[in-house]
């Protein structure tokens, strides 16, 4: 099958889109490998770093549902640059935080920031590939979160941390690059004409909700969120605590999930364009829950814990990206491609985002961090019978 060349607008757009993305994954996972330390100084446990984790996430959710609709309404370009002005400006803020409520209130307001982002980013970059690359141009753009802010952000306050740097100011490096890419943005994404006519948001949602796989993905959002979330926030902890890694080995495997997210994002979205959505989501469900099985079974060596981390990612990201993208707004019309993907994102943060990182730091906390990996195990059984129920969206795939 023959695709049309890369046209200069396609690669501009991709780009912008996808460091703007980037910018929101180490926004919204750079306080992760960052808890051991803020723990220790603002004296916070398990249970807090599940309710941190899960503040943002359920602001996150409310944002992609409220916001995604809007961009439907005004364009994605407003509600891009807006975004990344917001997050750009408070990420510095986390730094100021003296207690548990603080930090907390900073990461919520972030969280609306960064689910504002995230569904109208994805439609962009639809709305700027043919449908030829949509799953490979999403899966690119999709990368930037997991390759910025769970692959390189670890290994960067890794050695802004043994260069004494405090936590604080960490926080503070990234504010001007968010400016930047807001202004970017801007000049780049071509505004939307005004929609014309009264539309409801609820009837929207209601059109949305109507058609079944979008029922069957917000599920699967539940699962393949509990699983990044989970272990994401989790892991330092788990490493450092249960296993016993000292806060270099840590780093090391922790960087394990941005770059097997990457690989998996790319490659698994990219294959299918050519077999189709619903053979990958098997397959990548399939293979979630065996490498957690694995991650689960596996002691205090760096090396088999990155093994298997690496291959956790490579699988549930291509989940992720796959629902909320080229699966969740290839099922419906193109006036609700961004609403879609707000519903299905909204579900997956505010249940999966929200609901089991607090589960998890309860867990944590009363039965030890040994037993953290069991819920997202538990999430990915259900994720593979969710996946064989899928039907096709990818009408061109190549046998």
């Amino acid at each position: 099958m023959s695709r049309p060349p890369v046209s200069r607008h396609e690669r501009r757009a991709v780009a912008i889109l996808a460091i703007g993305f980037g910018l929101v994954g180490i926004d919204r996972f750079l306080i992760s490998t960052l808890y051991p330390t803020i723990a220790r100084d603002l004296g916070l446990g398990y249970a807090d770093i599940g309710v941190i984790a899960g503040a943002l996430a359920l602001a996150w959710g409310v944002a992609a549902l409220v916001m995604g609709n809007l961009s439907d309404r005004i364009g994605h370009r407003p509600v891009l640059v807006g975004s990344l002005v917001i997050f750009s400006l408070l990420i510095g803020g986390s730094g100021l935080a003296t207690g548990l409520g603080g930090l907390i209130l900073v990461r919520v307001v972030m969280g609306f920031a960064d689910g504002a982002y995230t569904p109208a980013s994805i439609a962009a970059t639809i709305c700027a590939s043919p449908p030829e690359r949509h799953g490979g141009n999403v899966g690119l753009q999709q990368t930037m979160l997991v390759l910025f802010g769970l692959g390189l952000s670890p290994l960067l306050v890794g050695v802004l941390l043994r260069a004494g740097l405090d936590w604080r100011y960490i926080f503070l490096v990234f504010t001007l690059p968010g400016l930047v890419v807001a202004w970017a943005t801007w000049r780049i994404i071509p505004p939307a004409p005004i929609a014309t006519g009264k539309r409801a948001s609820v009837a929207d949602w209601r059109a949305v909700l109507a058609y079944r796989n979008i029922r069957l993905l917000m599920a699967g959002m539940l699962c393949w969120l509990t699983c990044l979330i989970v272990t994401s926030a989790f892991l330092p902890s788990y490493l450092v605590d249960h296993l016993k890694l000292d806060a270099d080995r840590m780093g090391m495997v922790m960087s394990a999930i941005g770059f097997g997210a990457v690989a998996g994002t790319i490659l698994m979205s990219a294959l299918s364009d050519r077999i189709g959505r619903r053979p990958v989501m098997v397959m990548s469900a399939i293979g979630t829950l065996a490498a957690l099985v694995a991650l689960s079974r596996t002691g205090a060596t760096a090396g088999p814990l990155f093994a298997c981390l690496f291959a956790v990612h490579f699988f549930n990201n291509a989940l992720i990206t796959l629902t909320v993208g080229p699966i969740a707004i290839e099922t419906v019309p193109l006036t609700l491609m961004t609403t879609a993907s707000g519903v299905v994102i909204a579900t997956g943060e505010v249940l999966g985002g929200g609901i089991a990182p607090m589960l998890g730091g309860w867990v944590a906390e009363y039965f030890g961090i040994r037993h953290i990996l069991w819920l997202p195990i538990a999430a990915m059984a259900a994720g593979i019978l969710l996946c064989l129920a899928l039907d096709e969206t990818h009408k061109k795939a190549t046998p």
